[in-house]
């Protein structure tokens, strides 16, 4: 048979990378340690796993689709490249300064995070342009000189350019990047007004900064991967996976790398989002959860919540306000340092702690036999029988028991005064709570009751814990997908080509101005636009609105979606009214006598999203072929109990398996609480309920 469709998903998680190949619908997938020195090593070896599977060569391949937390972790443990910020003279420490907000309002010694970039690597240059675009101080190009000049001989490799307005007026940032260019020619410039032209100068210039401090290592990674491929073999287009939930060119992510920041969990939201129109789901939690984090995200209509603004690398127990803001398009989730390499302690106060250090690949937890001496979750999940040490990655990686035992009676156990079993049930329940506390927030901060949602589990972890917290969380269904275990590479395969462009123009509803509006989205649209043509010449494009908009004097902004009608006909009237009724189903009211602004405008150009068929769900239920029995400690009734073992690939449509039960598979494993049941679906889901 001709094979005319052959796709590779690829995302580099903290642990393991995650190859998914797809032949003309039939799905073959690994997982393979990530490594870290040079991560496409582990990319050319999953690769050649999955072609051998599918019985290919990989010259066979007519499109890669990849997502990677490189960005992210090069954030995080502040490994970028040698980079300078030039702003305008007086707002040098502004990304020191942030907004003066304080995220632990009562902690007296709160600690702020370190910006990127110290006070001497910031530069500035005498120029202003105001809050409307005009020109108050001209920028003299003899200042530059002088300012670049003394960036050339401190031997920086990355420049960050961040000026006052420039979102308005990007004359003068694109005057500094003409001299960089002249005396630097080897040196990477990023302009915030191409990064982020939106308000809020601390935002924006943290923005271009991250962008700027990881371009070096990105756009060299990018080049390397593109080269180890073709030796391979592999000349087919490659495409990076954005944090808005699309498809970016390699060219796009090399210019703009802070795109890439959430990469893979936005593939995971694009995989559940598709999952959810599989079954006709309107409100689904997703729940992804790998060796090192684990992200949470709401999706309604069968579509990601979005924002314009996240933060990376919160070093505040997680809190809202202690990491580094990045002003880009972005899926809207809650990630937290709980994965299955996470480690745990016991703090001051004599209480266990999870994350969010973890073992990742290297070392990796105890049971790895890798010279992992803490305890992670995943030591956790084998003393407690959840997983199967001869059969852990498909066999690929054997677990040792014995040395989970010790990491967890040495770090916890001795402290506490408790066992090897009893300390790992500790550290479960703890890892547990936290994610539970993390859904509920997400959920509360978005005016939403969880117990009226569905809950979609992904990543080599999440299936082990989803059952718990579906317990917790008072969720009464879960869903299991097929290729579960590597749910990020999936949703990178389901994912359309899509680029949003987004510009701060302020206006009051009192001053609306039509025309202004329909030339500046036409604008946005066309921006937008051609980077997917880019990608997909022969496409068909389509696009979405969105206008962000407040009452007067308040601080943040709701976005309002227009329709293409709307955007091309812009009216006062009809845009009061789409944010009166958004802001009354978010806040339960409006208010009364306000003037209403809008801050920035957005277009969204993006491929048709990919037909889904319904499925209908399994009417006969026969009994699940039970292979094994093991001890398996339910959580909820405190102690071991005696449980079904399950292979997936052997429940054919209908079966059923009552917990507790472990339904077992080579990329991760189900675990049915003694509350739940599961049966198997149709499209080969594994459908959890609660009994009774």
């Amino acid at each position: 048979m001709q094979k005319t469709s052959v796709r590779l998903g690829v995302d580099i998680g903290g642990t393991f990378t995650d190859v998914v190949l797809e032949v003309d619908g039939a799905s073959f997938s690994t997982k393979v340690l990530t490594t870290y020195a040079a991560p496409e090593n582990a990319i050319i070896d999953g690769m050649h796993q999955v072609c051998t599977k599918a019985d290919i060569t990989p010259h066979a391949i007519t499109q890669i689709i990849h997502g990677t937390t490189l960005a992210t972790n090069a954030l995080i443990e502040r490994r970028g490249a040698k980079t300078a910020l030039i702003t305008t003279e007086g707002f040098r420490d502004v990304i020191e300064m942030r907004t003066e907000s304080r995220f632990e309002q009562y902690d007296l010694n709160l600690n702020l995070p370190e910006p990127l970039l110290a006070r001497q690597m910031r530069y500035t240059v005498a120029e202003r342009v105001d809050a409307r675009g005009d020109v108050l101080i001209p920028l003299k190009r003899s200042d530059v000189e002088a300012v670049v000049a003394q960036i050339k001989t401190a031997g920086f490799e990355s420049v960050a350019v961040g000026l006052m307005h420039s979102y308005l007026n990007p004359s003068h940032e694109q005057m500094v990047r003409d001299v960089l260019a002249e005396m630097m020619p080897d040196a990477m410039v990023s302009l915030s007004s191409e990064v982020s032209p939106q308000m809020r100068e601390y935002e924006r210039f943290n923005t271009v900064v991250a962008n700027a401090y990881i371009k070096p290592l990105m756009k060299s990674y990018l080049g390397r991967l593109e080269g180890r491929l073709k030796d391979e073999g592999v000349s087919c287009n490659i495409f990076l996976m954005h944090s808005g939930g699309g498809i970016i060119s390699i060219e796009s992510a090399a210019e703009f790398p802070v795109r890439l920041v959430e990469s893979g969990p936005a593939g995971g939201a694009v995989f559940a989002a598709h999952i959810a129109a599989r079954y006709g789901l309107d409100k689904v939690l997703s729940f992804d959860m790998g060796g090192t984090t684990a992200k949470i995200c709401l999706i309604k209509n069968q579509t990601p919540k979005t924002s314009r603004v996240f933060e990376v690398a919160r070093t505040y127990r997680f809190k809202k306000g202690s990491g580094m803001p990045i002003s880009i398009p972005v899926i809207d989730m809650v990630e937290i340092g709980a994965g299955g390499g996470s480690l745990a302690h016991v703090d001051a106060m004599r209480q266990i702690r999870v994350g969010p250090e973890s073992a990742g690949s290297e070392p990796g937890p105890a049971c790895y036999g890798r010279g992992g001496a803490k305890p992670a979750v995943t030591d956790a999940d084998l003393v407690l029988g959840k997983l199967d040490p001869d059969n852990f990655a498909g066999g690929s990686i054997q677990l040792n028991t014995t040395s989970s035992e010790g990491a967890l009676t040495a770090v916890l156990g001795d402290v506490l005064d408790m066992d090897a079993a009893t300390s790992a049930f500790g550290l479960a329940e703890v890892v547990d709570e936290n994610m539970a506390n993390a859904a509920r927030v997400h959920a509360v901060e978005n005016g939403e009751d969880l117990s009226e949602y569905t809950m979609i589990a992904f990543g080599g972890a999440a299936p082990l814990h989803a059952g718990r917290l579906c317990e917790k969380l008072g969720v009464d269904r879960l869903l299991v997908p097929p290729g579960a275990g590597v749910g990020s590479a999936i949703g990178f395969l389901r994912a359309p080509f899509s680029f949003e462009a987004n510009r701060s123009v302020y206006m009051r509803l009192s001053d609306f101005d039509a025309g202004k509006i329909k030339t500046l989205l036409g604008e946005l649209q066309s921006e937008a636009t051609g980077f997917v043509r880019n990608c997909a010449p022969d496409a068909t494009i389509l696009s979405e609105f969105k206008a962000y908009m407040r009452y007067a004097g308040q601080g943040w902004e709701i976005p309002i979606i227009l329709t293409a009608d709307q955007a091309a006909n812009p009216d006062a009237a009809t845009f009061e009214q789409l944010f009166a009724e958004d802001y009354a189903k978010l806040f339960g009211r409006t208010v009364e006598g306000l003037d209403i602004e809008i801050t920035v405008w957005s277009a969204n150009a993006t491929t048709p999203p990919e037909q889904v068929a319904k499925v209908a769900t399994a009417s006969n239920k026969t009994a699940a072929t039970i292979t094994a029995r093991r001890p398996m400690y339910d959580p909820a009734l405190a102690g071991f109990q005696d449980s079904a073992v399950v292979l997936r690939d052997g429940m054919s449509e209908g079966a059923e398996a009552q917990g507790p039960a472990i339904i077992t598979e080579d990329e991760t494993t189900i675990i049915i609480p003694t509350s739940r049941k599961a049966i198997r679906q149709p499209d080969g889901c594994i459908d959890v309920t609660a009994k009774g």
